[in-house]
């Protein structure tokens, strides 16, 4: 399997500053990562959502993993739309989530309004649209990602693999496995794993790069959501 590394976000130049200036530096906690899980070693590792480019996820795995991705969003400060087809599954999350403020809001299928997403008001559309999410109005765009929740493979996921620029996959059947191998050109060490993948756990592809990650949640997650799993 690939080593674990956290995910990158946008490459900026290096900065330095004398040894004897470091004292003075303080690293605030932004709004442009969402914490996805750890790596083996129990590093923190992160997504950037908020992008000034589009920005589109394939989340090929549980409804649970989704959820705890759009809980974190909104902690960040974005607001989280959900197009779903199953409102009872989202509504708990959508009441709880802002502490009365509606930072998720719930859509049926096709009928997501435009947000009108600004670097000072980023979004996160997430499709819960089944396994054939319908083409629409709901496309990323600077500031508000997409992501896209399948819970299998199906006709649209080979297209969908392809214009995603990170592409996460969880446990899936052996068949389902190489398949997705030959799309996103996993090594055959990589593609006989994800048939045996523990909940939870999820591949994250980005071009090149391959990430291993144990989405585990906080108690208040927990309470909310119940422990992790692959089927809903």
């Amino acid at each position: 399997m690939s080593g674990l590394r956290t995910l990158l976000g946008p490459r900026h130049a290096g900065h330095t500053m004398p040894a004897d200036e470091l004292g003075a530096l303080s690293l605030p906690v932004g709004d442009d990562g969402v914490v996805i899980g750890d790596d083996a070693e129990g590093h923190p590792q992160m997504v950037g959502f908020h992008r000034s480019a589009p920005y589109d996820v394939l989340l090929i795995g549980g409804l649970w993993t989704a959820q705890v991705i759009a809980l974190r969003a909104a902690g960040t400060g974005a607001r989280v739309v959900v197009e779903t087809g199953r409102a009872q599954a989202w509504t708990l999350l959508a009441q709880a989530a802002g502490a009365g403020l509606e930072c998720i809001t719930l859509h049926d299928v096709g009928r997501v309004p435009p947000q009108g997403a600004t670097v000072g008001s980023p979004v996160v559309v997430v499709r819960d649209a089944g396994m054939r999410p319908p083409r629409g109005r709901v496309v990323s765009a600077p500031w508000q990602s997409v992501l896209t929740l399948l819970p299998y493979l199906s006709p649209v996921a080979p297209r969908l693999m392809r214009n995603s620029t990170l592409v996460g996959v969880q446990r899936v059947s052996p068949r389902e496995a190489e398949q997705i191998g030959r799309i996103l050109g996993l090594s055959q060490a990589e593609s006989g794993a994800l048939p045996t993948l523990a909940d939870g756990v999820t591949l994250w592809c980005a071009g090149r790069e391959r990430h291993w990650v144990m989405t585990s949640p906080t108690d208040a997650e927990s309470g909310l959501l119940g422990t992790a799993r692959r089927m809903d």
